[in-house]
C-alpha cells in the first residue's frame, strides 16, 4: 500500500492539516503525477468553505497543477504520454468520453464530469491522478512554476476568445483586474485586440496598462462610462461582485456580446428590449475542453503569455490561503511542493 501525502481540511473553512490517504490501485486509463507546483485559485477557497454545498471532507484542494508522470495504467501508457513526462492537471480529473459532449471533442461538458476537487482528492499533495485525457502535456517554452494558474483561470479566459469568433479586429473589455481579468488583458491585447480594462479602483491603471490594456476606465465613474458606451463587441466580466448591470449592457456595441465568467453573487437583470433592439447576445462558460487548453498553452508558449505569480511553499499552505481570502493576492498565488 502505497500513502499520498497530502494537506486537507477536515470540516468546512477549517485549517488544511496534514493528511494521507490511500489512492488505491491505479485504473488503466489513470495517470499519477508528482507534484512540483499547484496554483491557488478562488475556487479552492469556495470549496474549502462548501459555499457551493457539495464539498466533501476530508478534503484536498488543488486543481492548477503541474508535475511529471510517475505511473500510467495500461491503457494510459497507449496514449502518447510517458514517466517523466511534464503535465498539468486542472479543473477536471475526468470525463467519461461517450456522451455526446464528449464525442463532439466538449469533455468539460461531459454528463458526468469529475472535477479535480469535487468528490476527488486535489493537488495540494504530492501527487494527484487524473484520466489520461485530463493529464495535459506542458510545452516546453512554459514556466512549469508560472504555468498552473493558465490551466483553469488561464483556460477559463482564453476559451470565450476562441468559442466566440473573436476577431484581432475587435474590441474587448474587461471588467475586474484581478487573478482572471489580468490573464484576460494579455491574452486579448495579444489576440491583437483592442483592450479596455474596467477596474473600481483606478490605483490598478498603469498595473492594467503593463498587462496590455490600452485604456482604463472606471466602473465607477458614470461619466466615463458613458463616455464608452456602444463601443466594445465583447465584455468579459470576470469580477465576482454587484456590477451596475444597466451601465455594463450599455457598453456593447450593435451585436456585442457580455460573457460572464466571474462567479457573480446574484441575479443578473437584462432588460430584453435591450438584448432585441441591438441583437446583442449574453453568455457564460466554465473552463475548457481539452482541445481548447491545449491550443491555449501553445498559445502562451509562442506569445510569452504567463501570468503574475506569487509563490508559498506548500507547507506554507494555510498561510497561503490566508493571503488570498484576504484579497492580499497579487493575481496568482502558486505552490511549491516541499515535501520531503
Amino acid at each position: 500500500m502505497t500513502l499520498i501525502r497530502a494537506w486537507a481540511a477536515q470540516k468546512a473553512g477549517g485549517p488544511l492539516e496534514s493528511y494521507e490517504y490511500d489512492p488505491g490501485p491505479l485504473g488503466p486509463e489513470e495517470v499519477e503525477t508528482a507534484i512540483e507546483y499547484c496554483g491557488v485559485c478562488h475556487s479552492d477557497l469556495s470549496m474549502l468553505d462548501n459555499e457551493w454545498g457539495m464539498s466533501k471532507y476530508p478534503f484536498v484542494p488543488g486543481h492548477e497543477a503541474i508535475g511529471r508522470i510517475v505511473a500510467l495504467g495500461e491503457i494510459a501508457q497507449e496514449k502518447g504520454l510517458k514517466v517523466g513526462q511534464r503535465v498539468g492537471v486542472g479543473w477536471n480529473a475526468r470525463s467519461c468520453l461517450h456522451c455526446r459532449y464528449c464525442l463532439q471533442g466538449e469533455q468539460h461538458l461531459c454528463t458526468t464530469v469529475q472535477p479535480t476537487i469535487v468528490g476527488h482528492h486535489g493537488a495540494f499533495a504530492e501527487r494527484v491522478r487524473a484520466h489520461w485525457v485530463w493529464a495535459v502535456p506542458i510545452p516546453d517554452g512554459l514556466d512549469p512554476g508560472q504555468t498552473g494558474p493558465l490551466l483553469c483561470g488561464g483556460i477559463t479566459v482564453f476559451a470565450p476568445l476562441l468559442n466566440h469568433g473573436v476577431t484581432p479586429t475587435q474590441r474587448v473589455g474587461v471588467i475586474g483586474i484581478g487573478g482572471l481579468g489580468h490573464m484576460a488583458i494579455k491574452f486579448s491585447n495579444t489576440w491583437g485586440c483592442e483592450v479596455t480594462a474596467f477596474t473600481s479602483r483606478m490605483s490598478k491603471a498603469d498595473e492594467a496598462k503593463s498587462f496590455g490594456a490600452h485604456h482604463v476606465v472606471s466602473s465607477r465613474d458614470p461619466g466615463a462610462m458613458k463616455a464608452v458606451a456602444g463601443s466594445f463587441d465583447l465584455v468579459l466580466v470576470t469580477a465576482n461582485a454587484s456590477l451596475d448591470w444597466d451601465a455594463v449592457l450599455s457598453l456593447l456595441a450593435p451585436k456585442g456580446r457580455l460573457h460572464i465568467v466571474g462567479a457573480v453573487p446574484e441575479p443578473i437583470p437584462v432588460p430584453a428590449i435591450a438584448l432585441i433592439s441591438r441583437q446583442m447576445d449574453m453568455s457564460g462558460s466554465p473552463t475548457g475542453s481539452r482541445a481548447a487548453i491545449d491550443t491555449m498553452l501553445d498559445f502562451a508558449a509562442r506569445h510569452h503569455v504567463a501570468p503574475k505569480v506569487e509563490h508559498f511553499p506548500m507547507s506554507r499552505v494555510n498561510e497561503a490561503m490566508d493571503h488570498l481570502r484576504a484579497g492580499k493576492a497579487n493575481y496568482r498565488i502558486v505552490l511549491d511542493a516541499d515535501f520531503t
